[in-house]
Formats: structure tokens, C-alpha cells, sequence
């Protein structure tokens, strides 16, 4: 077991998650949910990133959230802020290490859909690289050839489809595209993401989904609609409105995954 590894399976104590989030912009509170929370700030584990981002915490919390125990990463790095595409390698090893099997992503993205403007939340059912870049390069064994037909994990997605119909909460559903970032797409990216069958746009994600598959996670992702993508409004965006728009839709994934976690997660 790596450092870090062993150094937070001391700090959790009798507390074993098989559950952990990525918590992204808007979702930060969550963290204040959680029952007799753990709270370890990433620079007390080794190889945990040191996000640059504003609205990224950067604190591990463990505890229970509707009673079930739970592990959540508040805050991520990103590929634009160091070029390491596997820069959230270490963090996501060190939690299949200590039994976590199942990891939630979610992001915050601009939505391609007309009808689904800010504050809507999408469940992502598959994703489309097209950053270039890939976690797993450098690998040394064949580990690396990580098959991702089913990336995204059907009973955890369908789990997270039943709490959205329980709290009412609308839910898309759609193909996220992964840009690298950390400038915005152009509207003519917009328009060829359109073409390629995307139906949201971010600059985080896919790399977490491919190092947990080949870490042998099961893996499920949410993304918090924030903007109509480049070209679609005529305004510019910018990093303030993902900033202020995040918690609208943050609420009401909130609400999904505390629902969910009331019901457990197989």
C-alpha cells in the first residue's frame, strides 16, 4: 500500500467507504452534509493534487451522508493547470487501495442543448476525448489498454436516474466532450461538437474516468450545466459565470445524491 494509502486508512479508523465523489464547482457544500466528517486537507497526503482553481477546497471529507458512509475529494486537479493529464492519478489509487469501488464524478459544463440551459444537471452516459491527451501514457505494463465500452457504470447511473425521479429533479442525459482548457471553445468548436454528437462541453473528467477504470473503479458522472456553449447566446464566457451559476445546478444534484445515498448504492 502506498503512503497515502496507509496513512488515511489510519485517519478513517473503523469508517470504510466503497463510495467516494469528485465533488466539482457548485458542490462544495455538500461537504457540510456529511455526519461525524473526517476532514484532511490534500496536503497532508502525499501525491494528493494542490488545485489552483477558486471554488476547488482541496480537502478529502469522510462520513456519512443519508447515512451511508461516504468519501468525498472536495476539489480536483486539472490538465490545464500543470499539462499532467494523470495528475489526480495518486488520490484516485490511494481510494481503491482502501476499498473504495465505486467512484461519482461531477463537473461543472457548458451545455450544446438549447433546452438545457443553466442549473439543469446531466447524467453523463458516455464521453468523447477530444483534449488528445490521455492519463495512462507512460504506462509501463498493458494494463494500459483499457477497454471503455461501458465506461460508465449502468447500475450506478440507473441508481442516480430513480433519485432524480424521487426528488422531482429534472435530468438529462448526454455525451460530454472533453476539451483540454483552460481558454473556452470557439463557436466553431461548438458547432463541430455538435456535429460529433456531444451535448456538453468541460475541461475536467474524462482523465478521472479513465484512471479509475484502469484502476478498476465502477465509475458514474454528473454534469452541473452552467452555460450555453460558445456561439449560442452571442456573450463571452467567462470563469465568473461557471462561479455563479454552478450552485443553482449544484442544489440540485445535492438533492439527487443525498437521495440516493438515503437508498444505498449497489
Amino acid at each position: 500500500m502506498s503512503e497515502s494509502g496507509d496513512k488515511l486508512g489510519k485517519l478513517l479508523g473503523n469508517l470504510t467507504p466503497t463510495t467516494a465523489l469528485v465533488l466539482g464547482s457548485g458542490l462544495g457544500g455538500l461537504v457540510d452534509e456529511v455526519e461525524g466528517a473526517v476532514r484532511i486537507p490534500y496536503a497532508e497526503l502525499p501525491g494528493f493534487p494542490r488545485s489552483g482553481v477558486t471554488g476547488h477546497a482541496g480537502q478529502l471529507v469522510a462520513g456519512r451522508l443519508s447515512g451511508t458512509p461516504v468519501l468525498m475529494l472536495a476539489g480536483r486537479a486539472h490538465y490545464y493547470e500543470h499539462g499532467d493529464a494523470a495528475a489526480m492519478r495518486p488520490a484516485l489509487q490511494t481510494l481503491a487501495e482502501i476499498g473504495v469501488t465505486k467512484l461519482i464524478l461531477t463537473n461543472a459544463a457548458g451545455s450544446l442543448e438549447p433546452g438545457m440551459g443553466p442549473g439543469s444537471v446531466m447524467l453523463i452516459t458516455d464521453h468523447i476525448n477530444f483534449s488528445g491527451a490521455n492519463p495512462l501514457i507512460g504506462e509501463p505494463t498493458e494494463r494500459r489498454f483499457v477497454g471503455l465500452t461501458e465506461a460508465y457504470d449502468r447500475a450506478i447511473s440507473a441508481a442516480i436516474e430513480k433519485a432524480a425521479a424521487a426528488t422531482g429533479a429534472p435530468l438529462f442525459k448526454g455525451i460530454y466532450m472533453w476539451f483540454s482548457g483552460p481558454s473556452f471553445e470557439t463557436p466553431a468548436e461548438i458547432r463541430m461538437a455538435r456535429v460529433l454528437g456531444a451535448n456538453a462541453v468541460g475541461m475536467s473528467t474524462v482523465p478521472e474516468v479513465i484512471l479509475a477504470r484502469f484502476l478498476g473503479l465502477r465509475v458514474a458522472a454528473c454534469s452541473v450545466i452552467t452555460n450555453l456553449a460558445a456561439g449560442m447566446t452571442g456573450a463571452e464566457l467567462s470563469h465568473q459565470e461557471t462561479k455563479d451559476m454552478a450552485p443553482l445546478g449544484g442544489a440540485r444534484l445535492a438533492a439527487i445524491l443525498r437521495r440516493m445515498f438515503a437508498e444505498g448504492v449497489e
